[in-house]
């Protein structure tokens, strides 16, 4: 029980970004190259936990090629997930390119459930793990929950339902730890590893298909590549000194 709780408290990390975020975009009016920029910075972190830590530690299996096929199929995961945001798009009467309360909802919670799958498989393998991958999602999570504050504030969301739905945001996360501690700790590392490197695939996917493509639709700024390779620096950073 002490380390599940261990767990939770680790995915607790990013959610409370997520959360910090959310409630900076309840005071200050964002314009869309800082969304765009929030954006590209969160991009960079997410592939460098994928390339620095979630890759490297799948690829430590008897038989790497299972892992290899796992990441893979991470991209057949995300269509599933896609396919998901479309039918929330669609079930709120939105299925032009902005998305409805209901969708950035669903997308946000989504990609969070993603964290936690993750934090809690790393935590089997190594608690230590676990605590730099969810120490690694804060300045990730802080301008995605940044960006879903203040896009639902542009659709003239009222304020109580954003910060309820910023609120509700920790659920997924916690719940998808917890789901990656009880359904894996008990079975054969390469199993945990192949759902390590399919998370990796999930996200990989996430990041180039969506994140990089909604920060692409509004107003651009020069300074995007840094902030992109900022956030893969930033997360090296923390991965060389924390590790």
């Amino acid at each position: 029980m002490t380390e599940f709780l261990l767990v939770l408290a680790f995915a607790a990390l990013p959610a409370v970004g997520n959360l910090l975020g959310g409630f900076t975009a309840e005071v200050f009016r964002a314009s869309d190259r800082t969304l765009s920029l929030a954006l590209h910075l969160a991009a960079g972190i997410v592939l460098a936990v994928v390339g620095l830590e979630l890759m490297p530690e799948a690829l430590q299996a008897g038989q790497p090629w299972i892992p290899i096929v796992s990441f893979a199929v991470g991209g057949l995961a995300f269509l599933g997930v896609e396919q998901g945001i479309r039918y929330v798009r669609a079930r709120s009467g939105n299925n032009g390119t902005n998305m409805g309360p209901s969708a950035i909802f669903a997308g946000v919670a989504l990609d969070l459930f993603s964290d936690g799958i993750m934090i809690g498989t790393g935590s089997i393998l190594n608690p230590a793990l676990g605590l730099l991958l969810a120490v690694g999602q804060v300045p990730a999570d802080f301008p995605e929950g940044f960006a879903a504050a203040a896009t639902l504030r542009s659709a003239g969301v009222a304020r109580r339902t954003r910060i309820l739905m910023s609120l509700s945001f920790a659920l997924p996360i916690l719940l998808g730890a917890a789901l990656g501690y009880f359904a894996l700790r008990d079975a054969p590392e390469i199993i945990t590893l192949s759902v390590l490197a399919l998370t990796g695939g999930v996200l990989t996917s996430v990041v180039v298909e969506e994140m990089i493509t909604e920060a692409h639709e509004t107003k651009t700024s020069r300074l995007e590549p840094i902030f992109l390779t900022a956030g893969f620096a930033l997360f090296a950073l923390i991965s060389a000194y924390l590790g």
